[in-house]
């Protein structure tokens, strides 16, 4: 006697394109845009650059710094040469070497905030979304870019905890995709770690086996997967 099918088994197993990786790309500090090279739907390389503020004043900020330290440098300097002639006391001394590093820390903080100025791409792949316009001031923390990585397109869906009797990493199966009503070759990727006791079922990750220019992240479609006819 045929054994009965769990509730996952009568149904059709439906999965959606997921990119590999996928982020929100937000301002760290307050200023206006003054670049977006890539526009929206566009590629983009890892280390590219996505987003540049205006910084002039941080500029000049860290200028008046590096002045400033200059300054103390050579009263520090002159310090300890009055030092060795007895004409100041090591209480001078002391003060400037203090305002030295006071300065050089100033220089550094604007150093770190220049280097907020702009926003490289943190991997290869496309702006799905972009959320602000160049000119437009910003906010610290404020969203800038969606940006994902679709060089693999993956799918998570889940299957009868049944087919962990067969089912293998790199398994290979068959989509077929609404949007473009065409089928692609697929593999499983990764197995969950747990089974779902009331649905009886596991989920799964898996990717499309090849690159079809066709595919984008969002699209969804039926898996078909053929389970060992003595399983």
């Amino acid at each position: 006697m045929a054994e009965a099918k769990t509730a996952i088994e009568r149904q059709e197993i439906r999965a959606q394109l997921l990119p590999r990786r996928y982020t929100t790309i937000a301002a760290e500090i307050g200023a206006k845009v003054n670049r977006l090279p890539v526009s929206e739907g566009g590629a983009f390389r890892a280390g590219q650059l996505l987003v540049g503020f205006d910084c002039s004043l941080q500029q000049a900020q860290l200028q008046k710094a590096q002045a400033e330290l200059e300054g103390a440098q050579q009263t520090h300097s002159t310090n300890l040469r009055l030092l060795e002639l007895n004409s100041v006391g090591q209480l001078e001394v002391d003060l400037s070497k203090a305002a030295q590093s006071k300065f050089n820390a100033e220089v550094g903080a604007n150093k770190a905030v220049l280097a907020k100025c702009s926003i490289a791409a943190p991997f290869s792949g496309r702006v799905a979304e972009q959320k602000v316009r160049e000119q437009q001031y910003v906010q610290p923390g404020q969203a800038l870019l969606d940006i994902l990585d679709d060089s693999v397109l993956e799918l998570e869906f889940l299957v009868p905890s049944r087919w962990l009797s067969w089912l293998r990493t790199g398994t290979k199966f068959e989509v077929q995709i609404d949007e473009t009503r065409k089928t692609y070759p697929a593999k499983f990727t990764r197995i969950g770690a747990r089974v779902d006791p009331v649905s009886q079922s596991v989920k799964v990750a898996a990717a499309i086996d090849g690159r079809f220019s066709e595919l984008m992240a969002g699209m969804s479609g039926k898996v078909l997967v053929n389970p060992p006819s003595d399983r």
